[in-house]
């Protein structure tokens, strides 16, 4: 005979007090594992935004970010006399020669010192990178101790136009503020790259080279002519690539971080289910007898109370995901692939969700399995005499 779903679908509703305490059980695991998916979504989503496709990063060969990167300028100046680098109107080169340094601030929500980067550049950096606007105030002056903050940067350490930092023993006075596109770069401070490699000693030195070329397609060729310069050794490497890349080694241990608490909990939910899933047999050992005495086979029941556990996990799971909403769009802040601190908001993706849908009925199938063999294994008139 054909399984008894309807019976299932009955006693879903009539018992549905035991069966809230394992939707509850299993929706907070979701809704947790949900919660840090989305986290480590949106860490990766602000480098995957940082950058552009048809622009070039050349750094110290090996180097794993900007800030472990170094090299001369004159390898720089070598590099840019190669005829594939797109020029301006002027003739000018299209390039954005950088340093980046880590200073200590102060975050405005506890008062508490951590890392913020601080990124040298020349007025070119603009017109490379791209996608930078002015929200308010204006842009460096060359010479000065002047900084524009990026608009994530300015709400972690409290920054406002007008105000000072302190950095080297130096007042640098905020005299912008920008957004990027939602890309890491709002979590930095851009001032005059000579300015900066004075106060630094980064004088004669440069950590990246930001440029674009004529034919994006000739990005291999460019490369190896790079790793060809003498003197010196580097690599060339789409931007935004190469900003992903970075994102790597942090969201995968957030992500690692997800898994590895929702399974501390995901035990806990199984065995919740399973308790809820056994003491549903046991009031219900009489229908079930009843049912083997129509003629339903182990095998029917045996399935059903498995899709009534998977069905009791599905929407608990669907409760989680619902649980997680609030946490889209949350700002936090987290360590950066150059030390420092890297503001990004939770991002619910449609791939956490269905994992986390998926991730409930794996619990509820195995929470129910072994309820589930009980129930099957039951004889009819052992069922039929229980009291």
């Amino acid at each position: 005979m054909a399984l008894p779903l309807a019976y299932n679908v009955r006693n879903l509703k009539a018992r549905w007090q035991v069966n809230l305490l394992a939707i509850v059980g299993i929706a907070l695991v979701v809704s947790v594992f949900v919660s840090l998916s989305a986290m480590s979504a949106g860490f990766r989503s602000v480098l995957r935004s940082t950058g552009r496709d048809d622009n070039v990063i050349v750094v110290q060969k090996g180097a794993t970010s900007e800030l472990t990167s170094s090299f001369p300028r004159s390898a720089a100046e070598r590099v840019l006399v190669d005829e594939r680098v797109a020029r301006s109107a002027g003739g000018a080169p299209l390039a954005s020669p950088e340093i980046v340094v880590v200073a200590n601030l102060r975050r405005a929500s506890d008062g508490a010192l951590t890392n913020a980067t601080l990124r040298g550049v020349s007025q070119a950096a603009f017109d490379v990178r791209g996608g930078i606007s002015v929200t308010s105030g204006r842009r460096f002056n060359p010479g000065l101790c002047e900084i524009m903050v990026g608009q994530r940067a300015a709400s972690l350490f409290g920054l406002t136009l007008g105000s000072t930092v302190r950095i080297q023993k130096r007042d640098w006075e905020v005299v912008g503020t920008f957004v990027s596109a939602g890309s890491g770069f709002e979590s930095e401070l851009f001032g005059d790259l000579d300015t900066m490699a004075q106060e630094f000693h980064r004088e004669g030195i440069y950590q990246s080279l930001v440029l674009r070329l004529s034919n994006p397609a000739g990005l291999d060729d460019f490369a190896k002519q790079v790793a060809d310069t003498a003197g010196v050794q580097l690599e060339a490497k789409q931007e935004r690539r190469f900003y992903e890349d970075e994102s790597g080694p942090t969201a995968k241990a957030i992500l690692g971080l997800a898994v590895f608490v929702s399974a501390i909990m995901g035990i806990g939910a199984v065995f919740g289910a399973m308790n809820t899933m056994y003491a549903v047999v046991s009031t219900r050992t009489r229908e079930i007898g009843t049912l083997r005495a129509l003629g339903f086979s182990r095998r029917s029941i045996l399935a059903a109370f498995v899709i009534e556990s998977a069905v009791l996990a599905l929407v608990g799971g669907a409760l989680g995901c619902l649980l997680a909403v609030p946490v889209d769009g949350l700002t936090t802040a987290t360590g950066g692939p150059n030390f420092s601190e890297l503001s990004f908001a939770f991002r619910i993706t449609l791939q956490a969700v269905s994992a986390g849908l998926v991730f409930a009925v794996v619990m509820g199938i195995g929470g129910g399995l072994l309820p589930a063999f009980r129930a099957a294994r039951l004889t009819i008139v052992n069922a039929l005499r229980a009291v």
